[in-house]
């Protein structure tokens, strides 16, 4: 039903009275969460400010700092612990692996003894559980393949499991931290880079030792959330996306299952003079806190809320002509053939009326004008098409039909008629070589025309160029070439039968133009999003006012690519049109002694 302007106007009023009442409720909600949230910083500032003294004295007391951290839990409702240099839990030597590590290349794993956090890959609940895979092997004396990364010229765990054939994800123990982060770091940095900087190692040992906590040391493992938020703290800190010199005293936002944490960090010294952390997380969702904070917060309610009521006044009074304003302004854009604005529809009045028919019939207009200019610019381009398709056949087509037309005239007078089968011959060479012209201008002429949707599919280029490869291995032979190949398994995302054509065109070309006993190579090289394949010829070169030259139809530039080396001369004509309906890039270099021609295609996603 259609609400009229001043039974519209009173029902503004209306809600602006109610929208005052409901504003002081609802602030409770919006903002207060936003000064709670500053409190709790405060307070925990303040209690860790404290805790660190109390950690100081008691350092070298694990029972005594284990008490500590469970008093500061209960009274600020944050769970806290200490970490050394690298991230680690300082006070984890009651859930452990020693492993002695087999002799190897790398002097410093081997034949040393390895100390394995186990909080760091496993859950403590894992030991209890009935999962095959995981705690079955973790035992004094079984084997063990550790596979991780040196950083900060200490050893880093990322993987382990019982060999390193297994270490499948069903049946290996991971830092999923660390392992993502490390995903992420290559994604934004150089991989020879990355190497070099945090060399990799892959060692394998026996394992020596067990430590599972047992009592009331096992609730300390127990707080899963707590433990990754520490992991991961350590892997931007390994990785050095934590500057401890820039961030001495940090605070976080992350959020876990819907609900908000707050997350601490203070680096300080312990007793030996070494670098340690204190990390403490806290909960923003009680609600016990906020009760006793919220008188002291109705004083910036009332303030804000009077503010509101101004501001809500002044935007109802431009609410009403807002919708006439962005009418005009539409209508007039539309006397310009500019389509692009729409009048967003957001009452069921006569305005919203009036706004829905203006928005279909821009709709419509401009349906109707975008047809008419692609069946307009669709029948230039057949036009076009058809001349230089009937232009390139007359022209071509010119030379042998002379031929023919000579043996004829030839066979015709009975001259050199021992040469008979000679001149057969070279008839039927010519019709053969009109026949694959034709079918590559009519191929030509359909990418040309505009009207061919090229249909993408995803495969693997490597095994496109090994079965072109195969192909033309009799073509290679004859000519005593040397085919060389460095193929990566790659898959992308193209038309699998039109690229394996470019191949096609691209290494008969090259076959063409390498002298005998040359040799050729094709090559594959990714980037992050795509993969460039390049094949490269020995022999001539193109003169560099030719290289672009050559992807025009029926171009034939030096003497030594000349009709008489084969092919119709619309193989290049033919890829540059399937490689620009790819929207890929594309060309032809020269090199020191050759000829390079690439590509490229996008990888999948």
């Amino acid at each position: 039903m259609k609400k009229g302007i001043v039974l519209k106007l009173f029902l503004l009023t209306t809600g602006l009275c109610l929208f005052i009442l409901a504003v002081i409720f609802t602030l409770q909600t919006v903002f207060f969460k936003q000064f709670y949230v500053h409190q709790k910083v405060k307070d925990v500032n303040a209690a860790l400010q404290a805790y660190e003294q109390d950690y100081l004295n008691h350092a070298s007391n694990t029972q005594e700092t284990a008490k500590s951290e469970q008093d500061f839990y209960q009274k600020h409702n944050t769970w806290i612990t200490a970490l050394d240099a690298q991230g680690n839990l300082k006070y984890s030597d009651d859930f452990f692996m020693e492993i002695k590590l087999d002799r190897s290349d790398d002097s410093a794993l081997s034949n040393k003894t390895m100390t394995v956090p186990l909080y760091s890959v496993i859950n403590i609940e894992d030991f209890s559980s009935d999962n095959p895979f995981l705690t079955p092997w973790i035992k004094e004396g079984e084997r063990i393949a550790i596979e991780g990364l040196i950083m900060n010229n200490q050893p880093v765990i990322q993987r382990m499991g019982m060999t390193v054939s297994n270490m499948r994800e069903e049946n290996r123990l991971e830092n999923r931290q660390m392992v993502n982060k490390e995903g992420e770091v290559l994604n934004r940095t150089n991989a020879i880079q990355y190497r070099e900087k945090y060399p990799t190692f892959l060692v394998k040992g026996t394992i020596a030792k067990v430590r599972i906590p047992k009592g009331a040391e096992v609730s300390r493992y127990t707080n899963h959330l707590f433990l990754d938020r520490i992991k991961a703290f350590q892997a931007d800190l390994l990785y050095g996306d934590y500057d401890p010199a820039a961030n001495s005293n940090r605070t976080m936002d992350v959020e876990e299952n819907r609900v908000d944490y707050k997350i601490f960090v203070d680096r300080i010294q312990d007793g030996d003079g070494n670098p340690a952390y204190l990390f403490a997380m806290t909960s923003l969702q009680p609600v016990n806190e906020a009760t006793g904070m919220i008188k002291d917060y109705y004083v910036y309610i009332i303030i804000v809320t009077l503010l509101l009521v101004l501001l809500a006044s002044f935007y109802y009074s431009r609410q009403i002509a807002r919708p006439l304003l962005r009418i005009s302004r539409t209508t007039k854009q539309m006397v310009v053939l500019d389509f692009s604005e729409k009048i967003p529809i957001t009452t069921k009045d006569e305005i919203g009326d009036l706004s829905r028919n203006i928005n279909e019939l821009s709709e419509r207009l401009h349906s109707h004008i975008l047809r008419l200019q692609q069946d307009i610019e669709k029948e230039k381009q057949l036009e076009h098409t058809r001349k230089e398709f009937i232009s390139g056949v007359s022209h071509e087509l010119k030379t042998p039909l002379s031929v023919i037309q000579s043996c004829l005239a030839i066979l015709k007078d009975g001259v050199a008629s021992h040469k008979r089968d000679y001149y057969f011959k070279a008839m039927e060479d010519e019709v053969k070589r009109m026949d694959l012209l034709i079918v590559d201008m009519l191929e030509l002429a359909k990418y040309e025309s505009g009207t061919y949707k090229m249909d993408m599919d995803s495969f693997y280029i490597d095994a496109v160029i090994e079965r072109v490869c195969a192909k033309l291995a009799s073509d290679i032979k004859a000519k005593q070439l040397h085919l060389n190949t460095s193929l990566k398994p790659v898959e992308v995302v193209a038309n699998e039968r039109r690229i394996e054509q470019v191949v096609v065109n691209f290494l008969t070309n090259a076959i063409r133009y390498t002298p005998e006993q040359e040799s050729i190579l094709i090559t594959t090289s990714e980037d992050q999003d795509t993969v460039k394949i390049c094949i490269e010829n020995k022999g001539t070169s193109i003169p560099e006012e030719q290289l672009e030259k050559i992807w025009d139809r029926f171009y034939r530039g030096e003497p030594s690519r000349k009709r008489s080396s084969g092919g119709t001369g619309l193989g290049l004509a033919i890829s540059k049109k399937i490689l620009e309906m790819h929207g890929v890039a594309y060309g032809v270099t020269n090199t020191s002694d050759g000829v390079l021609f690439y590509f490229q295609l996008n990888k999948k996603a």
